[in-house]
């Protein structure tokens, strides 16, 4: 860093200091929020989201095979299978937008095609199968069919249009390492073993956060009454398969590359969620931006009202269900129906804390471009549901 960029860097925090409202009553409030939130944050989603989730990124880039990786989602990949398989992950994986970034990390490191890699990201926290249950039983069956064939429909459609939009670098990158493209899998692992392990890891993940549903019978309920049994029971398998299926320096690669994954992305996960605190602030809170400007916003089904639902929805933090009691409040307010489902495409599936660890993945013009599809798109989406709708 030059001289004059240290200086300038000295002048602007100097200023921002010097003009601080810290005498604000909406100000100091935002700083409380932004600290509510990131409390929350640490105490919901760290340890039985994103610490699992690190875990299973750290053993895809050490024990799942390059060949593997390319095969189903590599640039030279069958693009039915590969955007198939990354559209369906989120019936899987029922992961907020942070949780799925340790994961997509992996798989694009490892050399997923960049088509299939960000349609697994934006599919990931999308295609929540309960989240969209919910959706239809509290906001509406319309608006959860929406939900789910919109958010199917994105992942394939987004993916895509950033393996064209690459395409070229996509070739060279492709051509550049095509003795690796052409590698032979050495692994003498039987695959059984490591779709068991993995499996276990999944399972961890999806159970440990298995919500409370809101009927207290049903099939639902029965796996949150067990859900930490079940959890412990594939931990138990993970445990076993950890100890008597791979030798010291595999499991030793396993943690270092897990710790590589969590000092590269919560760093920035947290600051990203301590910005969003302190704009949006918490649901039912407020932050610099009044929520009463938000809702007179997203009235009606205009483009203007779409496009701010789809970039509102964008750059807030949404863990996992809780979209849904937000735009429950926010359509009681007044918000479109068309709006709400812009929000709906675009708010799970991003959020500031997600694109900046997106960015330091694949770089910030991929990352704009990829951002920019999910806005646009759900936007168009919004106008035309709430044209019929």
């Amino acid at each position: 860093m030059s001289e004059w960029k240290k200086f300038w860097i000295i002048v602007g925090v100097f200023l921002a200091a010097y003009f601080m409202p810290v005498n604000s009553l909406r100000f100091q409030g935002a700083i409380i929020e932004s600290f509510a939130m990131l409390n929350d944050y640490a105490r919901e989603h760290v340890l039985l989201c994103l610490v699992p989730a690190f875990f299973i990124a750290g053993a895809v880039a050490v024990f799942v095979s390059q060949d593997a990786v390319i095969k189903y989602f590599g640039p030279t990949a069958k693009k039915w299978v590969a955007y198939s398989v990354a559209a369906v992950s989120g019936t899987i994986l029922a992961v907020c937008s942070c949780t799925i970034l340790p994961l997509f990390a992996g798989i694009y490191k490892k050399g997923a095609g960049l088509g299939p890699a960000t349609a697994f990201l934006y599919s990931g926290p999308a295609i929540n199968v309960l989240a969209i249950v919910i959706t239809a039983r509290v906001l509406g069956p319309e608006l959860g069919i929406a939900r789910a064939l919109g958010a199917v429909l994105f992942s394939i459609v987004i993916g895509y249009l950033m393996h064209l939009i690459f395409l070229k670098e996509e070739k060279e990158n492709t051509n550049k390492d095509a003795r690796m493209f052409a590698h032979e899998d050495t692994d003498d692992k039987p695959l059984w073993k490591t779709a068991v392990y993995f499996f276990s890891m999944v399972g961890v993940l999806v159970f440990a956060n298995w919500g409370r549903p809101m009927q207290s019978t049903g099939l639902w309920a029965t796996i949150f009454s067990m859900k930490w049994i079940l959890a412990a029971g594939f931990l138990a398998v993970i445990l076993y398969a950890s100890l008597q299926w791979f030798n010291k320096e595999e499991r030793d690669e396993w943690f270092s590359s897990t710790w590589g994954f969590a000092k590269q992305i919560l760093p920035l996960l947290f600051f990203g969620v301590l910005i969003a605190g302190i704009l949006l602030g918490r649901p039912g809170h407020e932050g610099l931006i009044p929520s009463i400007w938000v809702e007179r916003l997203v009235g009606g089904n205009s483009i203007q009202a779409n496009l701010f639902a789809s970039v509102a929805g964008a750059f807030m933090y949404f863990a996992t269900l809780t979209e849904v009691p937000i735009l429950q409040g926010l359509i009681g307010a007044g918000m479109g129906k068309g709006p709400a489902l812009a929000l709906l495409l675009a708010g799970p599936a991003l959020s500031l804390p997600n694109m900046l660890v997106i960015r330091q993945v694949m770089g910030t013009k991929k990352t704009v471009v990829f951002v920019s599809l999910v806005v646009v798109m759900a936007t168009f989406a919004g106008i035309v549901y709430g044209t019929f709708f």
